[in-house]
């Protein structure tokens, strides 16, 4: 059964006659008569009587009449709402970044992706990871580019390069001549950090906390430029941030430090609900973003 077997059916219910319903749908009576036959062997039923020159729908006719017009209404409706698009295809790509991956990523994706597809509408959010995680999970955004693995349920990842967390210092600080610094000697510095909703605070956090440390932490910030705007005129002070955010702000003086014994790894990648569904998005978002890190690598 189909849909255009079930409009021939409706017709013919409503007619009661072979030649009229033909003639409602263009259609000769004999192709009429063997779509209804069709209809009829599919089904296991018989739909009409035939009574003098008239067709009685039978009870399963008068069943089967009461689900196909909603059907056929419902295709109707879906046909007039695509009409808009015909000739163009609006699409809309929805990306929630955290923003200390923003700064090394997003300038450069979004080059790539207006040239890939420049008929895709990017909308893109920078947010926590906390939230990043919340709004793919209601399908308020597409895809996630943040560190990985995901923590809520029902998410998936695909991982795109890997960084570290690195100590950042002003050129007058006290660990100015290290080349690298240990996680102890890190965990001994007067901090001003982002706030304990990042994802960044968060994974420093859970380092110290292997050593039974807490951050020392003097002040907080909710943004990753204000914070380097700002330790140039806190001589004390450090943070904690990925090492690929220096690509982008390595004009400011600042001193960034690799943190050892242990390193502390950061995965970055793409987080997102239903592989099945964005498969294409996926495979365009990492090729181009394989591009840029590779290009900035």
């Amino acid at each position: 059964m189909d849909f255009r077997q079930l409009r021939y059916f409706v017709a013919l219910y409503e007619e009661g006659h072979v030649g009229r319903a033909a003639e409602r749908l263009s259609l000769s009576q004999p192709a009429l008569s063997q779509q209804i036959r069709q209809l009829e062997q599919n089904l296991e039923v018989a739909l009409f009587q035939r009574s003098g020159k008239r067709l009685l729908p039978t009870l399963a006719a008068h069943t089967l009449y009461s689900h196909a017009l909603p059907l056929l209404d419902g295709l109707e409706r879906a046909r007039d709402a695509l009409r808009g698009f015909r000739g163009r295809a609006p699409r809309s790509l929805a990306i929630g970044v955290l923003q200390t991956v923003n700064a090394s990523l997003v300038p450069h994706l979004l080059e790539k992706l207006r040239a890939a597809q420049p008929q895709l509408v990017v909308q893109i959010y920078e947010l926590s990871g906390l939230e990043i995680e919340r709004r793919l999970l209601s399908g308020s955004l597409d895809i996630g580019i943040g560190f990985l693995p995901p923590r809520q349920p029902g998410l998936h990842s695909l991982e795109l390069y890997e960084d570290e967390l690195q100590l950042v210092v002003p050129p007058e600080h006290a660990l100015r001549e290290f080349r690298k610094v240990s996680l102890a000697q890190a965990a001994e510095q007067p901090m001003l950090l982002l706030g304990e909703e990042f994802r960044v605070r968060q994974i420093w956090q859970e380092q110290l906390a292997l050593l039974g440390r807490r951050p020392h932490v003097q002040a907080e910030l909710n943004h990753m430029s204000g914070i380097l705007d700002s330790l140039p005129h806190s001589a004390g002070l450090a943070t904690v941030l990925p090492g690929r955010a220096r690509q982008l702000h390595a004009n400011q003086g600042l001193l960034w430090k690799p943190i050892s014994e242990p390193r502390v790894p950061l995965k970055v990648g793409l987080v997102f609900r239903d592989a099945q569904r964005q498969q294409p998005t996926l495979d365009l978002l990492c090729k181009l973003l394989d591009q840029v890190v590779k290009g900035n690598g």
